[in-house]
C-alpha cells in the first residue's frame, strides 16, 4: 500500500497539469516540480539508512510515512511554486524511509524459498503504483479539483503512518533492541574495557573515557558533538565498506546502465514511437506496455531466481542472461518497420529486462552485513538516479539533436542494456560470500547506548533510574 502510494506522488501524470495554470507556472518551473520529489529522496535515503543504527528502523518508517502524509497533504494545501515544491521534496523525504528500509524488513521475514520473489512483489508496486496514479488522478481531476487527489492519498495513508508508532516496533536483522540483556552487557564490558585502558596508561584518561563521563553527566554540547561525529565516522567507514566490496560495486554498476535505459525509455519513448512508427497514442501505447511488463517481468524475475535457488551467483546468471536477451529483443524492436512487429519485439524485450529487479536487489541486500543492508539499498538508490536515469534524459536529448534520426537515437540507446549485460556478466566470477547470517554489530559502546532508544521506548538506564527511586 505504501509503495503503491509513493509512486502516485513519483509520477508526474496529466490530471497535476491544472497547477500550471492556478500558479502560472512557465516550463521550467513545471519541470522543477517534477525533481524535486527526487531531491528530497536523493538527499534523506542516506540519512534513514545511516539513523538505522541508532533509532529503531521500524520507527523511522513511521517517521516516514508521517511526513510523507503531510507533504502529500501539504501539496492539496499549496498555494504558489515555492509552497508546493517544498511539499514534493518532503513527499521524497517520506518516500526515502521505505526505499531504505522496506527491503531489508521484507528479507527478513520472506519464507527463505520465496525471498526474491517477495522483493519482486514490493517492487512491481512500483509500476503500478504509476498506473494506478494515472487513473485515479485522471478521474478525482476529471470530476473534482486537482488537489482532492492529494487529500485521498493522505487520507488512505494515515491509518499506516499511525500504525508505524503505535505497533510493537520490529527489529532488523543484525541490529541489537537498546533495552535487551545483550545490549546492556556489552555496555558494560565496554566501559570496563574502557577503564583498564585508562589505568594502563598511567591513569590519563582517554577519549573513550572522557566521552563515558560526560554522557553519565547528563545532556551536554559535547555529548551531542561527539554522537554525531561518532555516526558521521561510522557513516563513512560504512560507505568505504561498500566501496571495497567488489560484489555490491559491479552490481550496482549494472543497475546504472540498466536505469539508463529504463529512464531515458520512459521519457523519450512515447515522442520516439510517435515519430518512428507515426502512434497517435504513442504515450498510452509505451505506458501499458511498461506497465504490464513491469508487472509480470518484475514478479517473473524473482520466482525464476527462488526456482534456480537464490544465491549471489545465479542471481548475476539471471541478471546477465535476461539483460542480454531483453536488449536483443528491444534492439531488433527498432529495426523494424511495421508496428505490430516493433511493439510484439518491444513487449517481450521489456518483460525480460524488468526480470532483474528482484535478483538486483537480492545482490544488495546479500553482499553485505545486515547491519548495512539499508545503507546499501539507499546507496543504490542514489547511484542508479544521480548517474542512471537523471542524466539520461538530457544526454539522449543532446544525442537526438546531433543524429536527427530517432530510429538510431533508439538503437544506440538500447545498446547501454548490452552493456549492462556485460558488467553483471562480470559478477558470475567475483567470489561471493552470502553474509546474510553474519553478526554485523560490534559491541555496543556507551554513545550507541544513548543512541539506540526506539523513538517511543523507555531505555533501560531510564527505567533502572525510576526504579531506585524511593
Amino acid at each position: 500500500m505504501a509503495t503503491i502510494s509513493n509512486a502516485l506522488s513519483a509520477s508526474n501524470p496529466s490530471w497535476f497539469t491544472p497547477k500550471r495554470g492556478d500558479f502560472n507556472l512557465n516550463n521550467f518551473e513545471d519541470g522543477v516540480l517534477s525533481s524535486a520529489f527526487m531531491v528530497g529522496l536523493l538527499v534523506a535515503s542516506p540519512i534513514f539508512a545511516s539513523l538505522a543504527k541508532s533509532v529503531n528502523p521500524f520507527r523511522l518508517i513511521g517517521v516516514g510515512l508521517s511526513v510523507w502524509t503531510f507533504a502529500t497533504a501539504g501539496c492539496g494545501f499549496s498555494f504558489d511554486f515555492w509552497s508546493i515544491t517544498i511539499c514534493r521534496m518532503l513527499v521524497g523525504v517520506g518516500e526515502a524511509s521505505f526505499i531504505s528500509l522496506a527491503a531489508p524488513f521484507i528479507d527478513d521475514n520472506a519464507p527463505r524459498a520465496q525471498k526474491t520473489a517477495w522483493l519482486g512483489i514490493f517492487y512491481m508496486c512500483i509500476p503500478a503504483g504509476i498506473a494506478l496514479g494515472y487513473v485515479y488522478g485522471g478521474l478525482v481531476g476529471g470530476y473534482s479539483n486537482w488537489r482532492f487527489a492529494f487529500f485521498g492519498e493522505a487520507i488512505l495513508m494515515l491509518p499506516f503512518a499511525v500504525l508505524g508508532f503505535v505497533m510493537k516496533p520490529l527489529q532488523l536483522k543484525g541490529f541489537t533492541p537498546a533495552d535487551s540483556k545483550k545490549a546492556f552487557t556489552a555496555i558494560e564490558t565496554a566501559i570496563s574495557e574502557v577503564q583498564d585502558d585508562s589505568t594502563s596508561k598511567g591513569g590519563m584518561p582517554s577519549i573513550k573515557e572522557e566521552l563515558v563521563d560526560q554522557s553519565s553527566k547528563g545532556p551536554s554540547k559535547s555529548k551531542c558533538g561527539s554522537i554525531y561525529l561518532d555516526q558521521l565516522s561510522r557513516f563513512l567507514k560504512d560507505i568505504k565498506v561498500l566501496l571495497l566490496e567488489k560484489v555490491y560495486v559491479v552490481n550496482v554498476l549494472g543497475y546504472i546502465a540498466y536505469n539508463f535505459v529504463i529512464g531515458a525509455y520512459s521519457y523519450w519513448g512515447p515522442k520516439a514511437g510517435y515519430n518512428i512508427y507515426h502512434m497517435n497514442d504513442a504515450d498510452m501505447i509505451f505506458g501499458g506496455i511498461t506497465i504490464v511488463c513491469g508487472i509480470l517481468g518484475t514478479v517473473a524475475g524473482g520466482y525464476v531466481l527462488d526456482k534456480m535457488t537464490s544465491t549471489i551467483s545465479n542471481a548475476f546468471k539471471l541478471l546477465s542472461v535476461a539483460t542480454f536477451f531483453g536488449a536483443m529483443f528491444c534492439f531488433a524492436a527498432f529495426c523494424f518497420k511495421s508496428l505490430y512487429v516493433f511493439l510484439t519485439l518491444f513487449a517481450i524485450g521489456e518483460l525480460l529486462v524488468f526480470a532483474t529487479q528482484g535478483p538486483v536487489n537480492y545482490i544488495c541486500l546479500h553482499c553485505v552485513k545486515p547491519s548495512m543492508r539499508p545503507l546499501s539499498m539507499a546507496m543504490s538508490t542514489v547511484s542508479i538516479h544521480i548517474f542512471g536515469d537523471v542524466p539520461s534524459s538530457p544526454l539522449v536529448g543532446v544525442l537526438q539533436d546531433y543524429v536527427n534520426n530517432w530510429r538510431e537515437t533508439a538503437l544506440i540507446l538500447t545498446s547501454i542494456l548490452f552493456l549492462a549485460s556485460g558488467i553483471w556478466f562480470i559478477g558470475i566470477f567475483l567470489h561471493s560470500v552470502d553474509r546474510f547470517n553474519e553478526d554485523s554489530e560490534p559491541p555496543v559502546t556507551m554513545i550507541d547506548r544513548s543512541t539506540t532508544t526506539p523513538l517511543l521506548g523507555v531505555s533501560t538506564a531510564e527505567r533502572t533510574e525510576s526504579s531506585r527511586e524511593p
